[in-house]
């Protein structure tokens, strides 16, 4: 895990500045403090700061192929690295070292970027090819590590987090203002655009090729749903996920240094420790992070039964609504783009209480997102079943639904009213969504009139969109899925994964986003997701005799953090001395009056606290970046 850098100029004749880089990289120090390492080409140079995992003596970067005329920087790991080695030993190349690295040189240099196709792992890299004159940039298929740049006419720069890109005095630090409404949509961003023009992520599953001033992207890879996947022999199924989820995780315990695992007293961590305390004869240890505020539900008992399970050495913490505020600044500057993710604050927290330990921590993250673990998908799945089966029609249903909702008096129940007249996937955005603000975005009453007038809704709505169209043929849960896991997943859960975690120069790896594993899942058909009223029915099927029933049965809690208690009363002067100031104010986008209004109705009735976590952290990004 480490962070990487690099400029290309288009001028053949051009040299970059060494000192450039080393800017760039003192930026984003925390992603490598163990070492730091340059590659100066004359018109490219490549910048490198260092975590060491495996191969700690000699895995240095930038690394060369054995005529040193093709050059890698390389964040990230890959877990069939020894597998691929062997291959290449047996092609004639000649390793200098043992790292995961040197495997990707070879592979480039048999397969161009067809390279990909093999590897196993998480990775974000960039290779210079002197003989070609060509800069080739990959990430990994669901984006668990980030890359960006940024493309102008003399040049190309790119880096592990923009922070470094734009320590580049030519690169023009412009805001997108036109995106604000886009992120208080979605709360987070989707797409590969950030809030500053020109800087854009590469896409996971993409790659791209920078030659002759010529600059081209193209995906290598994509989740494929089966078309038909028919019924399928249960128990079959589960000695296959069994099978499969014990092999992803020894790959993932491949280290030279210790490793931990991050447990939420779910299925998917509990999971996760057990088979990686199963797949080693090394002490694992185990972190959670708790909260004792009333109503909420808290993790650590869970985890600490979990631990004791199987004989982690397990360690715990708590944090206040003093420890949230505090780090909001930190929050901001880490994660970069601007991300509605309370709980990233809690694994920044718990990041810290491991890095004492391990610099290598294994997380249950994507398991919902592979097998469909959230009650969205349940509901929306049968919710479509109803619409196609209906005599009388939607409109006489969405009534029905209203008047359940005044007598239930639920806003889950109410949601639904609405999609009974729209069409599937037309309405479906993220897991997250609420389907109101999608329709005209739930924050737009606070935007000022000149605001208003400039938002061009349907480019808000672009990134999705396109997926829209992409899955219509797609039956139901598979085009949410798929959906989710091109926006939520790598957009909202591992930008906050990465970001959390690597602040605190910690590697996150997460083994049930192996390629293997989703392309399984995907392959499954929706009755073996979505069994009657179980979601994730095969995983837990899988493993009911492996995790504790009382982890299996509890209902589903996410990653709770008691943010709206918090910011209701602890941080209730904190929020509006932010959102009130007339820094806000005066950048254009709100009304003060009406952001005066919803925080006094948020005060006194409650609701609306993503919305306004979402607003602070908007205007601590424009404080921090602007």
């Amino acid at each position: 895990m480490c962070g990487i850098c690099g400029k290309l100029s288009f001028d053949l004749g051009a040299t970059v500045d060494g000192g450039l880089v080393r800017g760039m990289l003192d930026t984003i120090r925390h992603r490598g403090p163990d070492d730091e390492g340059l590659y100066l080409g004359g018109q490219v140079a490549l910048g490198h700061r260092r975590l060491s995992i495996i191969d700690l003596g000699g895995g240095h970067q930038p690394l060369s192929n054995e005529d040193g005329t093709v050059w890698i920087v390389f964040n990230g790991e890959i877990y069939n690295y020894r597998e691929l080695r062997a291959f290449l030993l047996t092609k004639g190349h000649v390793f200098k070292t043992n790292s995961d690295t040197e495997t990707i040189v070879h592979l480039y240099e048999e397969f161009g970027p067809q390279c990909l196709d093999k590897l196993r792992g998480m990775f974000a890299f960039a290779i210079w090819d002197e003989k070609k004159k060509t800069l080739f940039l990959a990430r990994d298929r669901v984006g668990i590590k980030p890359l960006y740049y940024c493309l102008a006419d003399k040049g190309l720069v790119f880096a592990s987090e923009i922070k470094a890109i734009l320590a580049d005095p030519e690169v023009d630090r412009r805001l997108a203002p036109e995106l604000v409404d886009r992120f208080l949509t979605f709360l987070y961003l989707p797409g590969e655009d950030t809030l500053f023009k020109g800087i854009a992520k590469l896409a996971p599953g993409h790659y791209l090729l920078a030659k002759n001033g010529e600059v081209e992207v193209r995906q290598y890879w994509d989740l494929q749903f089966a078309k038909a996947a028919g019924s399928r022999r249960l128990e079959d199924a589960k000695d296959e996920l069994l099978s499969l989820l014990a092999e992803t995780v020894q790959l993932h315990m491949i280290a030279d240094v210790p490793v931990g695992v991050l447990l939420s007293g779910g299925v998917d961590s509990t999971a996760m420790l057990s088979f990686a305390v199963e797949g080693t004869d090394k002490e694992v240890s185990s972190y959670t992070v708790g909260f004792s505020d009333p109503g909420v539900a808290d993790e650590r008992p869970y985890a600490k039964l979990a631990a004791e399970a199987f004989g982690s050495r397990h360690h715990e913490m708590s944090m206040s609504a003093a420890d949230f505020a505090a780090f909001m600044p930190q929050y901001v500057w880490h994660m970069e783009e601007p991300v509605c993710e309370p709980p990233a604050i809690a694994l920044y927290y718990v990041s810290k209480l491991a890095r004492n330990y391990v610099k290598v921590l294994l997380s249950g993250e994507g398991g919902d997102e592979a097998f469909a673990g959230y009650g969205n998908y349940r509901n929306l799945l049968w919710l479509e079943r109803v619409k196609r089966g209906l005599s009388v029609s939607t409109g006489t249903v969405a009534r029905g639904l209203s008047l359940a909702n005044s007598v239930f008096q639920s806003a889950r129940v109410a949601k639904y009213g609405p999609l009974m007249n729209s069409r599937f996937p037309d309405y479906y955005f993220s897991r997250t969504s609420n389907p109101y603000r999608y329709a005209g975005n739930g924050l737009a009453q606070l935007y000022s009139t000149d605001f208003a007038r400039s938002i061009d809704r349907e480019h808000t709505l672009e990134p999705v969109r396109r997926l829209q169209a992409r899955v219509r043929s797609e039956n139901t849960l598979d085009a949410m899925l798929y959906i989710d896991t091109k926006t939520w997943l790598p957009d909202d859960l591992l930008v906050k994964a990465d970001k959390m975690t690597m602040a605190n120069s910690l590697e996150l790896r997460v083994p049930l986003l192996d390629h293997k594993v989703l392309e399984f899942a995907a392959a499954l058909p929706s009755s073996l997701k979505v069994h009657g009223c179980t979601t994730k029915y095969l995983a837990k099927k899988a493993l009911e005799r492996r995790v504790p029933k009382r982890i299996l049965d509890r209902p589903k809690t996410g990653f709770p953090v008691p943010y709206e208690a918090w910011l209701r009363k602890d941080l209730r002067g904190w929020v509006r001395d932010i959102l009130l100031d007339k820094r806000t104010t005066n950048r254009g986008y709100f009304d003060a009056g009406r952001m005066e209004g919803l925080l006094s109705s948020s005060e006194t009735h409650g609701g609306n606290f993503k919305e306004i976590f979402s607003l602070v952290t908007l205007e601590l990004w424009h404080r921090a970046f602007a």
